[in-house]
């Protein structure tokens, strides 16, 4: 089959692998419909997460019609379309009954805080993803979820991360009705956060970004403030300033490990790796939130420390939050929203690429070109669907 390729930092290609098989009678092979480039999967293209191995197929966002199922499925048959939540879980260890299926206890060998997540590095298992013709789905009885008949394939990939990110981002966030919420990253799951934050009943919603192409996207799909961050000198005075100089009820952290907006953080945390990504968003999120306010932070960073100021937490009384989304426990909620035209996620896509062009797709989405907001690619057997 054709899979996209990792051949180290900055170089992927598409290329033949063997297509997967059955391992494990829970298993399920699916015929990719859909896959996304998440900016999470920038950070391994960047070389920023420890044990991103040579050879592996990225893609945590995807969809696909199942071809073939293990002895044991019982939810799933030949020819159904799903979508695949990123995670992976087993639906029955001690997080998984409490709906923490970013936290499944059985999935992940490697680690103990995450669970298995497709496409990722082996700190979260080392699953191929779905960049790919075909891609072999663990736990197919409690991940997959049957596409609604009236959601068109381009809105159903989005259901897999980044809407249910951006989602749980602002549900984090405790947010009540007329609270100001300071989004930071105009990026796909900051876009969702900013637009999940209406529906959760803000006030005011606020996002902090430094490109203009995509601080004009977001405003346009959200109907929120934008504040370019490269024209303040000291983001904390400046939310103060435009909140009565309390700071906000809400700062919600979407950036993660590639902030750029301090030169020191990125050089420690991006380019010496020093830290576990520059810590630059935290900073802001906590330093900009008022007192007894909340943070919440589904940016990525990596397994390791930040320089964080923890003082100012303690001193200000704050919340904070933070996690994965467990992309199945908000699919009801995101469906219906879907079907009631709330939202249609399918607009943040700019980008439709072939597989067979998955180089020039990370080029174009890493260095922000040609006003790339979200990429998909379609494998060759897909194009139809």
């Amino acid at each position: 089959m054709l899979a996209m390729n990792y051949r180290g930092p900055y170089r992927v290609r598409a290329a033949h692998k063997a297509e997967p098989r059955i391992e494990h009678p829970g298993d399920a092979i699916l015929r990719v419909t859909r896959s996304c480039i998440c900016g999470s999967d920038l950070h391994l293209y960047h070389g920023l997460v420890p044990d991103t191995r040579v050879g592996m197929t990225f893609g945590h966002e995807f969809t696909g019609i199942v071809e073939e199922v293990g002895s044991s499925v019982q939810n799933l048959k030949k020819g159904d379309h799903v979508l695949v939540p990123f995670n992976i879980f087993c639906g029955s260890c001690y997080f998984c009954r409490k709906e923490l299926y970013s936290n499944c206890h059985n999935t992940n060998p490697e680690a103990t805080a995450v669970g298995g997540i497709y496409g990722y590095s082996h700190t979260t298992g080392g699953y191929d993803g779905g960049q790919a013709e075909y891609v072999r789905v663990p736990m197919a009885d409690v991940g997959p979820h049957l596409i609604p008949a009236d959601i068109p394939p381009d809105d159903a990939v989005l259901l897999t991360d980044a809407l249910p990110t951006g989602y749980q981002a602002a549900e984090m966030g405790d947010i009540r009705r007329g609270d100001t919420v300071v989004v930071f990253g105009a990026g796909p799951v900051g876009i969702f956060a900013a637009k999940s934050a209406w529906l959760m009943g803000a006030g005011r919603v606020i996002v902090v970004d430094h490109l203009e192409y995509r601080l004009d996207f977001v405003q346009r799909y959200t109907g929120c403030e934008i504040l370019n961050f490269k024209e303040v000198q000291d983001m904390a005075e400046k939310i103060k300033s435009m909140t009565d100089w309390l700071g906000a009820d809400v700062c919600i952290d979407c950036v993660g490990a590639e902030a750029v907006g301090n030169a020191l953080q990125h050089l420690t945390g991006v380019k010496l790796k020093l830290q576990a990504g520059a810590a630059t968003v935290l900073h802001w999120c906590i330093n900009s939130v008022r007192k007894g306010g909340t943070v919440s932070i589904v940016g990525v960073y990596g397994p390791t420390f930040n320089m964080v100021p923890i003082g100012n937490v303690v001193n200000k009384g704050l919340t904070i939050r933070a996690n994965q989304a467990s992309v199945k426990r908000h699919l009801p909620r995101l469906i219906e929203h879907i079907q009631a035209g709330r939202i249609k996620p399918s607009e943040i896509i700019t980008h439709r690429i072939p597989l067979e062009e998955v180089s020039d797709a990370y080029h174009i989405f890493s260095s922000k070109l040609d006003g790339c907001i979200k990429p998909i690619l379609v494998p060759p057997s897909a194009a139809l669907h």
